[in-house]
């Protein structure tokens, strides 16, 4: 055994100002997985990012941050934010689109991680988890509870950014079960506080001891029912694994240790691998000269309306079939349709004959068909009160009848939407989407991501603040101290 000294990057937080103590740094007589992913948060530089996987990943974040500001809007997001005002120590970190407002680091993580998924907008990967809104909402906290002398640029930042999105991609690769629409745990709730985790820890510069501990000190910390989908709960999930990782690597940064085996499989004794019946964990091996991140290899799902990524199939295909429809008979007339057929994965969370509320509408094959069928899109007034209760789109739900092709599998890479109408003459009418636009197969052009960008953050900013922050990030690795960006916001 040998001591090693904390080299971690000093905290602006009261406790942080206390002598810092050594810590116990373990030699293991061999590589573990848990040390294996350890080391290569540690030891990842910001040379091994790629070209396409700064792109890639500013792209994210761009994403996120107009999720998060549309986000601040919501009702969960007030809920939220009052809550949290009622601790009001330690104010140093801001709040998606509230300019002039400040909360402790870990309460600033979990508002901006709930505005982020408060709407259901965030981007999605595969296998299936919301990458973004885990991770960077902690990142912005971190970044200004650093003091003066020890922040971190831009470049580090979005090395931190990608270690966080590398970690989950990893997790999930390790599990054949996680690769499917989930039935028990919430994935962003699982392996995005894992993320967040080894993203604060990177940002921070912690040890590889530090970084181990941080990884298991947010396992005990992770998980979320998928009961709770389609509820105001459900943003809480985004929330909460921003800011448990984020407190997991505090933890891990004033000492606090937890099981150096926690990601590998040991027989008897589970550690990460309860959350997955079929877990096989392999070691994350340590840069040499480059390293091919995950998301290299697979770019992520950005939403052009906020609701379940599942949903964005059905109304491609949906808004496909109106349009034979109107070819057909000149207009679209929903007199004219005697049933509704979808034909769609079964899961059985995301199949809600009649919706009550927005969450539930964000969740239910059935409103998104219906809506697309009837306006030709879907967008952020879709799910409003007056939009899920009207009159022609119950007569409309009520004529819709799922079925469950077996090709049609519940998994975001494999799945389809189709949507046939039969009509009161007999004809049949159908189309089809297998990879809607905005799917990682067919990725939204910049022009797309700037246009959602703008439409979302200019709900609370002005337009000279958006274009800001669109400079801002696509520069991200010019930029002097990255909390300049937390503090745009």
């Amino acid at each position: 055994m040998v001591y090693s000294t904390l080299q971690s990057r000093n905290l602006a937080d009261p406790c942080l100002f206390l002598p810092i103590p050594t810590v116990l740094e373990r030699t293991a007589a061999e590589e573990t997985v848990t040390s294996s992913f350890a080391s290569f948060i540690h030891g990842v530089q910001p040379e091994h990012l790629s070209e396409v996987v700064r792109h890639r990943s500013k792209r994210m974040i761009l994403d996120s941050i107009g999720v998060g500001l549309v986000g601040s809007t919501t009702r969960v997001f007030n809920i939220a934010l009052r809550y949290c005002q009622l601790y009001a120590s330690n104010a140093v970190s801001s709040v998606y689109g509230r300019k002039g407002l400040k909360l402790s680091p870990t309460l600033a993580a979990f508002t901006n991680g709930i505005a982020a998924h408060s709407m259901d907008f965030d981007d999605t990967w595969h296998p299936a988890t919301h990458p973004s809104g885990a991770v960077l909402p902690a990142l912005l906290a971190a970044s200004q509870m650093l003091p003066p002398s020890s922040k971190s640029n831009g470049l580090d930042f979005l090395l931190a950014f990608n270690v966080g999105i590398e970690v989950q991609g990893r997790l999930m690769r390790f599990s054949t079960e996680a690769h499917n629409i989930p039935k028990r745990f919430h994935p962003p709730s699982v392996v995005g506080t894992m993320g967040s985790a080894a993203a604060t820890a990177k940002l921070l510069s912690l040890n590889v001891t530090q970084c181990a501990h941080a990884l298991a000190i947010a396992a005990s910390l992770a998980g979320a029912p998928m009961a709770n989908a389609a509820t105001q709960a459900k943003p809480l999930h985004i929330g909460n694994a921003t800011r448990l990782g984020l407190e997991a690597a505090l933890l891990a940064a004033r000492g606090m240790e937890a099981s150096p085996l926690i990601l590998d499989d040991i027989p008897g004794c589970s550690g990460f691998s309860a959350f997955y019946g079929d877990y096989r964990p392999k070691p994350l091996p340590l840069p040499a000269s480059s390293h091919e991140f995950l998301l290299e290899k697979q770019d992520v799902a950005f939403k052009r309306f906020p609701a379940h990524l599942g949903m964005h199939w059905i109304v491609d295909a949906a808004a496909s079939v109106r349009n034979l429809l109107i070819n057909y008979s000149g207009s679209f007339s929903p007199s004219l349709i005697r049933a509704i057929l979808l034909r769609i994965p079964v899961s059985k969370y995301i199949n809600r004959p009649f919706p009550e509320s927005e969450h539930q509408a964000r969740h239910s094959f059935q409103f998104n068909a219906c809506t697309a069928l009837l306006d030709g899109e879907v967008g952020l007034n879709s799910f409003t009160d007056g939009c899920i209760h009207r009159q022609e789109l119950t007569e409309l739900l009520a004529k819709v009848v799922v079925e469950h092709p077996e090709d049609n599998i519940a998994n975001f890479d494999k799945m389809y939407g189709e949507v046939a109408l039969v009509l009161e003459n007999g004809d049949v009418l159908t189309g089809r989407c297998d990879t809607f636009y905005g799917h990682w197969r067919k990725p939204l052009s910049r022009e797309s991501l700037l246009k959602k960008f703008r439409s979302n953050a200019s709900h609370v900013l002005p337009e000279d603040k958006v274009n800001s922050i669109i400079t801002t990030v696509e520069n991200l690795e010019n930029l002097p101290d990255s909390s300049q960006l937390a503090s745009s916001l």
